[in-house]
């Protein structure tokens, strides 16, 4: 039950999140504006982000159905109970096959598998779904994660600057000069498999990058009159941070958080190709059908399925990430206006 209570936690948290980002948007005009802006400029883009959120929060939402006592039973999500608690073969079936793929025999199923079944005989279009939660899961907690911390230290490193900004710098060059890939796979084998334990790994090997723009904003705007002048007032440094620093980072926070979450998905798929990624996941679905292209004949509806979501959801989110940058950067919006 312990993930089931999880996962529906994270969803609870996820929609108050964004019951709170609609009521703060729809109070304030200046944010309608944006928000409009934004979809005027992306609506398909936006319409494909919402339905892939929409899946993933089904996903999430899931909870266990009574058991004759001596049963195992899991948990069943809202995209789970959309197809039959029996929907599984005994293997491989071709999309919409009444037969095996291998054998001929007949299929519990026949006509139902829309995209087919794999290795296992789970139906392909109910983990292709399924994998949605897991790829919004691995980009918003990330960069919840990833995000603040490139703040703290980035904004604490411009402003103060000398050794703080000397400690920093240093933490940051030191991760810099690790290669990425092999620092992430280190983590993930230190830390476990868990979905939460790669959360934290993508976040150690991400904030570096945003943490330095962070850095040379804060060291920009410090000298800035309104600043300077807060300081001669006494205006604490604080207040200073949150009234005057912070809210003038905040476009490139929500670019950056638009813009990394494709690169953190695209992660995901790689720990799956080395073999140490997420359960469910869309990488590891591709993991385990790369072996199926070597048969004679090609099953490849399982691996298209994968490629298909991942490559819709990041084409997506990057024109979304587009469409916002355009609007809450000042230099592109002066350009668009």
């Amino acid at each position: 039950m312990a993930p089931a209570v999880a996962g529906n936690a994270i969803a609870a948290a996820v929609a108050a999140a964004g019951a709170v980002v609609a009521w703060r948007v729809r109070r304030s005009a200046y944010r309608r504006e944006r928000a409009a802006a934004i979809v005027r400029r992306a609506p398909l883009a936006t319409a494909v982000v919402a339905l892939y959120a929409a899946v993933a929060l089904l996903g999430s939402i899931a909870w266990t159905d009574p058991v004759a006592p001596g049963t195992v039973a899991r948990p069943r999500s809202l995209i789970d109970r959309c197809f039959p608690a029996d929907f599984g073969e005994r293997s491989y079936s071709a999309p919409l096959a009444a037969a095996e793929f291998y054998g001929g025999a007949p299929l519990a199923h026949p006509g139902s598998h829309l995209l087919g079944t794999d290795i296992l005989g789970r139906d392909v279009l109910q983990l292709a779904l399924g994998g949605a939660r897991v790829a919004l899961l691995i980009g918003g907690v990330t960069s919840a994660l990833a995000i603040p911390l490139a703040l703290l230290f980035g904004v604490t490193a411009g402003y103060y600057g000398r050794r703080v900004d000397d400690l920093v710098f240093f933490v940051l060059s030191t991760l810099a000069s690790m290669p990425s890939l092999l620092l992430l796979v280190a983590l993930v084998m230190v830390l476990g498999r868990g979905t939460f334990q790669v959360c934290i790994a993508l976040a150690v090997t991400s904030w570096v990058d945003f943490c330095r723009l962070a850095r040379g904003e804060t060291l920009k705007l410090r000298e800035l009159d309104y600043v300077q002048a807060a300081r001669a007032l006494g205006v604490s440094d604080f207040r200073i941070l949150w009234r005057h620093v912070l809210p003038n980072l905040s476009h490139l926070v929500v670019i950056t958080l638009v813009l990394t979450f494709s690169r953190l998905v695209l992660s995901e798929a790689i720990l799956s190709w080395l073999g140490v990624g997420i359960d469910g996941s869309w990488g590891q679905m591709i993991d385990q059908a790369r072996d199926e292209l070597a048969r004679d004949p090609i099953i490849g509806w399982n691996l298209g399925a994968a490629s298909v979501a991942l490559f819709g959801l990041i084409l997506a989110v990057n024109r979304v990430g587009d469409a916002v940058r355009d609007v809450l950067d000042p230099r592109t919006a002066r350009e668009h206006a």
